[in-house]
């Protein structure tokens, strides 16, 4: 078991403390020396004003700020939490990804999703309605250009004639790639193209909303890690090496009072006979220096207790 977490921007306005530098730089350093295993940032370039006030929050650009983060570690995976990629051209993603791979050392992890703000979609000047559509074909293109020369794509939303984009990625045969969602597609796209599953964890409520199935206990994840097996032996392939990553569901939140390590332990315990490997870890975001108190407690009483 390894954990994860996303650089706490969770409100709007953020908190100035947590979206510069020195406080992105202190996140890392904190992560890395507790034994985290990597860290992440949301993507969300045009967020709608309503969203926001509903409860959403501010974001850093995610390429720039693991660039940053990698540049302040040596261990410390970057995984963003995650790349709506029918945001983006995939010949750029292909880019960045390759970039910070390569920078890195080869720390870099490509999780994207197909993404759910409609109005956020509008703003970037991307149809909501093609956005499965244009994510299973930038994925394709993804991962042509990092293994292959003079790639030539003629696609029902990208088309290339001719394109080589070196250096590539260090990391072999390329980064690896999680495809987040809680749904039979996401997984399906797992078991073709992934090397892990991330779902998050959704009661019914928040599920409408992100217009994603509900994810609300460790049976319903259990049977989503099952569908997946299924999934992996129609397309012939191995169910070996697959990461899987979710959040625990008791222990509470680390930093704040209620956390129980003990309960969580028993959680993550439960988790990882289910099939996950990694664990995604909620942090509270009032403060630095709050955050960095979290991050040290939860070294010191669950994961220095995992690993000895």
């Amino acid at each position: 078991m390894r954990f994860a977490c996303t650089h706490p921007i969770i409100s709007h306005p953020a908190n100035p403390e947590l979206v510069d530098g020195a406080g992105v730089a202190a996140v890392a350093e904190a992560l890395e020396a507790a034994g985290f295993g990597a860290l992440g940032f949301t993507d969300h370039p045009a967020p709608p004003q309503r969203w926001l006030e509903a409860g959403g929050h501010d974001s850093l650009d995610p390429f720039t700020a693991m660039g940053y983060a990698a540049a302040r570690t040596t261990e410390l995976r970057l995984i963003p939490n995650i790349v709506v990629l029918p945001y983006h051209s995939p010949f750029v993603v292909a880019k960045q990804g390759a970039t910070l791979d390569r920078l890195s050392g080869g720390r870099f992890t490509l999780a994207v999703g197909v993404g759910y703000l409609k109005r956020e979609f509008a703003a970037l000047g991307v149809d909501f309605d093609t956005r499965a559509e244009r994510f299973d074909e930038a994925l394709a293109v993804i991962r042509a250009v990092w293994s292959g020369d003079d790639v030539t794509v003629e696609g029902a939303h990208f088309s290339a004639r001719g394109i080589t984009a070196h250096p590539r990625p260090v990391s072999g045969p390329h980064p690896p790639i999680w495809i987040g969602g809680n749904t039979g597609a996401a997984r399906q796209r797992v078991a073709e193209h992934g090397n892990g599953w991330a779902p998050f964890a959704a009661p019914p409520g928040l599920a409408k909303a992100a217009g994603t199935a509900a994810l609300d206990s460790v049976a319903a994840l259990r049977s989503g890690i099952d569908d997946l097996r299924r999934r992996f032996d129609v397309a012939g392939r191995e169910f070996t090496d697959i990461d899987v990553s979710f959040t625990n569901l008791v222990g509470g939140t680390p930093g704040q009072p209620d956390f129980d390590p003990d309960a969580y332990l028993a959680g993550a315990t439960e988790l990882a006979a289910a099939g996950v490997s990694w664990l995604q870890v909620p942090l509270p975001g009032e403060s630095l220096a709050q955050v960095l108190d979290a991050i040290g407690l939860f070294g010191e009483r669950v994961i220095a207790r995992i690993a000895g």
